[in-house]
C-alpha cells in the first residue's frame, strides 16, 4: 500500500509525496493534522490503485443574517418620522 500526498503551501503549489503504509500507519495522526491545517487531501493507494481519499471536513461559517430571528420584539412604528428635529451641522 503507498499513499500519495498532495500537500497545498501556503504560496499554492502543489508538491506530491508517497510514504508507504508502514510508514503511513506510523504517521497516521500527524497526517490527520497536516491535512486539518493545509487544507489538502491524502489519497491511500492500494499495488498502485487508489482506495481511500483522506480530506478535510469542510465547514461554512454561519451568516449574521437573522441571527437574532425570534429574539427581538417590534413595539410600535418604526418606519414615521420622530417629532424631534435634528441638526446635522452639531
Amino acid at each position: 500500500m503507498v499513499i500519495i500526498m498532495v500537500i497545498k503551501a501556503r504560496s499554492a503549489k502543489a508538491v506530491a509525496e508517497t510514504i508507504p503504509a508502514g510508514e503511513f500507519k506510523a504517521k497516521c495522526l500527524a497526517l490527520m493534522d497536516r491535512v486539518a491545517h493545509d487544507g489538502a487531501s491524502i489519497t491511500v493507494t492500494k499495488h498502485g490503485k487508489p482506495v481511500a481519499v483522506l480530506s478535510p471536513v469542510l465547514t461554512t461559517k454561519a451568516s449574521a443574517f437573522g441571527f437574532a430571528r425570534g429574539q427581538i420584539e417590534i413595539s410600535g412604528d418604526i418606519v414615521a418620522p420622530i417629532d424631534v428635529v435634528w441638526d446635522a451641522t452639531q
